[in-house]
């Protein structure tokens, strides 16, 4: 549920976080799948990695992260100075929670050679598990430029499964993990709703399964799929990731004839909607959920953090 949808002065809560955030000399970012209201009070709104990246080149010496569990801890990784609160304590990742520390372990040392490539939404301690990090967005080419052959991939096999037909030299090995969100589009579902657009574009994320990516005239990052609609000559777009995601296509093509189709109505991220402008007041009110990564871990992820900047560029 919306924030706009409940009983609360709302015009009031959101100035007592603008004045709350003054005095806590912090930031708040949100991620694109966030609810509206929470995605119009933040300083910033976009991807987990790009937002992390943003709050460690920012001043301010606490960060509100308006998102789930690994993405704030991606954000004290990079900022282990800093304080970062999670407004929503249960705020996880099923994703993420498809794969342990232990599990990764266990995987590498039954498969000697192989180097993993993690996805980034997945927990701190499997990402200090890993050989490198990869969003999205760039998965395609760290892949592509890793000096191994032989390759884990994972949390996500459908990101995994589109990387694999990218790069057709690796030996790529997927672990069985997903996002519920977008692993229930399926192909009848993107035949239907052409049926009734005939003239859109179709712009999926790349954790949707391959028979659904393979029918795309885009596949992309959340990023991705906003840049490409919003620079495109074209009006009309089905899209294919979760709803948060509307929201910022309205806001960023707002007067220009544009049409955005949700590819299903059920595209929602039941955790990402945690988060509503209650929660963020909360926590700067009380200073919840403070996000801690044990050093050693932090260290270990931010080297596989690190490698990916350097094949990134």
């Amino acid at each position: 549920m919306e924030t706009s949808d409940r009983y609360i002065d709302k015009d009031a809560v959101i100035k007592r976080i603008t004045d709350l955030k003054k005095e806590r000399d912090a930031v708040i970012v949100a991620h694109m799948y966030q609810n509206p209201d929470v995605q119009d009070i933040a300083d910033t709104v976009g991807d987990s990695y790009a937002l992390s990246k943003y709050c460690a080149s920012r001043p301010e010496s606490t960060i509100v992260f308006c998102g789930v569990h690994f993405m704030a801890e991606s954000a004290k990784i990079l900022s282990p100075d800093k304080t970062v609160l999670l407004p929503e304590r249960y705020a996880g990742c099923p994703m993420a929670d498809m794969i342990t520390a232990e599990d990764l372990r266990e995987f590498k040392n039954e498969h000697p050679g192989y180097a993993a490539a993690i996805y980034i939404n997945s927990s701190a301690a499997v990402k200090a598990e890993a050989d490198v990090i990869v969003t999205s967005s760039n998965a395609v080419k760290i892949v592509s430029r890793m000096s191994e052959k032989n390759i884990i991939f994972g949390p996500d096999k459908n990101l995994g499964a589109y990387v694999a037909r990218q790069c057709p030299d690796k030996n790529i090995l997927l672990w069985n993990g997903f996002c519920p969100t977008h692993h229930k589009i399926k192909k009848e579902d993107v035949l239907n709703i052409r049926s009734q657009h005939p003239d859109a574009l179709l712009l999926v994320h790349p954790e949707c399964t391959p028979d659904v990516t393979e029918l795309a005239d885009y596949v992309g990052s959340t990023k991705g799929i906003i840049d490409f609609a919003t620079q495109s000559d074209r009006s009309e777009f089905i899209i294919g990731t979760e709803i948060g995601v509307m929201h910022r296509l309205e806001v960023e093509n707002r007067n220009k004839g544009k049409r955005f189709y949700l590819m299903s109505p059920s595209l929602t991220c039941p955790n990402m909607k945690r988060t509503l402008l209650e929660s963020v007041l909360r926590s700067l009110e009380n200073n919840e959920y403070n996000i801690e990564v044990p050093h050693d871990t932090a260290e270990r992820a931010k080297k596989a953090l690190d490698r990916m900047m350097e094949l990134g560029n």
